[in-house]
């Protein structure tokens, strides 16, 4: 790959700016090669942390006040502490400082020493009389090492029907998964894709990884039929009539060849709630809805009332009515009021939905599972939705978060997400970050973050620019684990880091050493620093969740035949002439069988049983996954009954089904849940993990 050389480069002092704010002025795409930022994506870039540097007068101006700044500021707006080692910025204070902290447990003390877990109140006061004041972040020194090994299953839960969903997955079967699991299958966890809410309207962007809010769930994965008040609505006539339409809409899927419709299953399930509002709840449950609406605060009542403004004027915040677009106008408060029934509804919709995600974790522990549910973090938000209207001065405006150009993609990446601003994070404490992760961890018993090197940095992009005309924007990495580690020792929870692809120096080391896990794929663990060969069991890492594959890639039935090659051909998706792509698709499937046969791991399941080539390969496979450190084995569940196709195909928008596909079998025929539990092929292979690989 060939990247076109800047035609702005910056001046020094631009450089020297970008540089005090965070901003990268180059970045590496490979090793060899350096690539410098052209000098207006830094300006833009310093213009969303709200720094000007239209003009040379204006770099050199906001070059003086920063540097001034940082001579004068005593302490950072966010300071971090490990419990057991003193936090490295008090160091910094003149001899002589006296120090308050008012901690998170309501006792003030004059000593950083022996401070407890939380978010405290720090307050410095020199002998000369200067005060600073800075939020004192302490957290444990990492996250307990989960004890002993697990496996688990991995789905996108969509795709995971029963004979009792509406057209797709929901919570209803994630706690059968959940229940069955564990006390069939022994498996220690479930991991699913995102379930943050999703902007409403049709069509509704498929992807769970760019959701409207990731502080609240999606309540179209409620299961209706579970919701205590079903069973008193004033009209069951006209339920059953829905539930009717809703097995319509699942034999459509099972038996007939349609696609998962997440705007007509949610057409429904609203129509349902809507007649579920209008039973009064019952005092225990009144109550319980109360404390639920005490406990989220503020944060509900913005979720659900861009909700309610969403159904009157579009879901696009930026298109409402100017006063409507600030969350803390008078013209909002006046809407709110106005609209307070919906308010309430879209919040009623919010607990429910968070009831049935704490009933399926509960379903899993119960079960016998270590872990239970691994939910899963999507990097970012619709610039357009929830979180980004009520949260929008913690976002940077005009900027949108992808990735640089490189040897597989050399126009670069734009998500179309808005990136955190580092700078406000570290003046709110990094509240929004925290209520995030305390939200999640209600009802988590694991979470998985989507592309983890966001927690270090971010490939910034300015609206109207090509990816090739952004750059890096670095966070405080510290004090982002800082509040991981915090949050999730407070839950119990192991967390899970998505470290696919490139990831700068020092990133994995610093996650290990504070108990995070990393993510291992087969077919990218090769010994890329010497001969490129497939990597031997007892050189992988063991602080990480190994997996044959993962709704990104294709399944292992599909990678050891080859047949992806011929799915992305058919897309006019290769960049290579097909033979190429073939050959070389061959060569490293058979690298792989290669080494499962010299490791013995290739043999039927025995007991007599008849066991396909194929399926013997995808249980040596998993047998290779076991043979491995690793403390969590994951196996993707369509690999359990020979699914084919990827559930999202990346460089694909209306091409390839992505996001709306049912798990299947090896003849592309829909299976439910029921027959899942029942599959001896699936069966099988979990055997193979519980007996440890042998």
């Amino acid at each position: 790959m060939t990247a076109p050389r800047p035609a702005d480069p910056p001046s020094e002092d631009l450089s020297r700016l970008a540089a005090l704010h965070g901003v990268a002025t180059s970045y590496s795409p490979s090793p060899d090669r350096e690539v410098a930022a052209s000098g207006t994506a830094l300006t833009l870039t310093l213009a969303a942390l709200g720094v000007d540097a239209s003009t040379p007068g204006a770099v050199r101006a906001a070059l003086a006040a920063r540097e001034r700044e940082r001579g004068e500021r005593l302490l950072p707006p966010t300071v971090v502490g490990w419990s057991g080692s003193p936090p490295a910025a008090l160091a910094a204070l003149p001899e002589g400082t006296r120090l308050r902290i008012d901690t998170e447990q309501g006792e003030s003390r004059a000593s950083a020493d022996g401070l407890p877990p939380g978010v405290h109140r720090l307050t410095a006061a020199t002998p000369d009389g200067r005060t600073a004041t800075a939020h004192l972040i302490v957290a444990p020194p990492r996250l307990p090492t989960p004890t002993g090994r697990s496996h688990g299953l991995l789905v996108q839960l969509y795709s995971l029907l029963s004979r009792r969903s509406w057209g797709m997955g929901d919570l209803g079967d994630l706690a059968e998964l959940a229940g069955w699991a564990g006390r069939s299958l022994g498996a220690g966890f479930v991991q699913v894709n995102p379930l943050h809410a999703a902007v409403p309207g049709a069509p509704t962007d498929p992807s769970p990884y760019r959701p409207s809010s990731r502080r609240f769930p999606d309540p179209v994965h409620l299961r209706i039929e579970d919701v205590p008040e079903t069973a008193y609505v004033e009209d069951p006539e006209r339920l059953r009539t829905l539930l009717e339409r809703s097995g319509r809409l699942r034999e459509a899927v099972l038996h007939q060849g349609a696609l998962i419709d997440r705007d007509a299953v949610w057409e429904l399930k609203r129509e349902a709630l809507e007649l579920l509002g209008e039973v009064p709840l019952g005092p225990g449950r009144r109550a319980a809805y109360c404390d639920f609406l005490a406990e989220q605060g503020q944060a509900l009542e913005d979720h659900a009332t861009w909700c309610a403004l969403a159904e009157v004027h579009g879901s696009d915040w930026h298109r409402w009515p100017t006063g409507l677009r600030d969350p803390r106008s008078a013209e909002t408060a006046q809407a709110r009021n106005g609209l307070m029934g919906r308010v309430d509804f879209w919040s009623r919709l919010a607990w429910l939905t968070d009831t049935q995600l704490t009933a399926a974790q509960r379903a899993g522990r119960e079960a016998g599972m270590p872990v239970g549910i691994v939910h899963d973090l999507a990097v970012g938000v619709h610039p357009g939705g929830a979180d980004a209207w009520a949260q929008q001065e913690y976002f940077a405006a005009g900027m949108s978060v992808g990735a640089p150009p490189d040897a597989f993609n050399a126009r670069g990446q734009d998500w179309g997400l808005p990136p955190w601003r580092p700078d406000r994070l570290a003046e709110s404490g990094y509240a929004p970050f925290r209520e995030l992760l305390r939200a999640l961890f209600r009802y988590a018993g694991a979470l998985r973050i989507d592309h983890v090197m966001g927690l270090f940095r971010l490939w910034w992009v300015p609206q109207g620019h090509p990816p090739t005309e952004g750059t890096y924007v670095r966070y405080d990495a510290e004090a982002m684990l800082a509040v991981l580690v915090l949050e999730a020792s407070r839950a119990g929870a192991p967390v899970i880091g998505e470290d696919l692809g490139t990831v700068e120096p020092g990133v994995r080391e610093a996650l290990r050493e504070r108990g995070v896990l990393g993510t291992s794929v087969l077919w990218f663990e090769r010994d890329w620093e010497g001969d490129g060969r497939p990597l031997p069991p007892d050189s992988w890492r063991a602080d990480c969740l190994a997996t044959a594959t993962t709704h990104d890639l294709p399944s292992t039935a599909a990678r050891l035949t080859g047949e992806h090659v011929e799915l992305r051909d058919s897309l006019g998706l290769l960049t290579r002439p097909l033979e190429e792509e073939r050959a070389e698709a061959a060569a490293d499937a058979g690298e792989w069988l290669s080494l499962l046969s010299r490791l013995g791991l290739l043999h039927g399941t025995g007991g007599g049983s008849d066991t396909s080539s194929e399926e013997a390969e995808i249980q040596a496979v998993h047998r290779f996954l076991l043979r491995t450190p690793a403390r969590m084995v994951g196996v993707w569940l369509p690999d359990g009954v020979g699914d084919r196709r990827p559930q999202n195909l990346p460089g694909t928008w209306d091409q390839y089904p992505n996001w709306r596909l049912p798990i299947a079998d090896a003849q592309g025929r829909p299976v439910t849940l029921e027959d899942l539990t029942a599959s001896p092929r699936l069966h099988a292979l979990m055997e193979v993990l519980r007996g440890g690989g042998a």
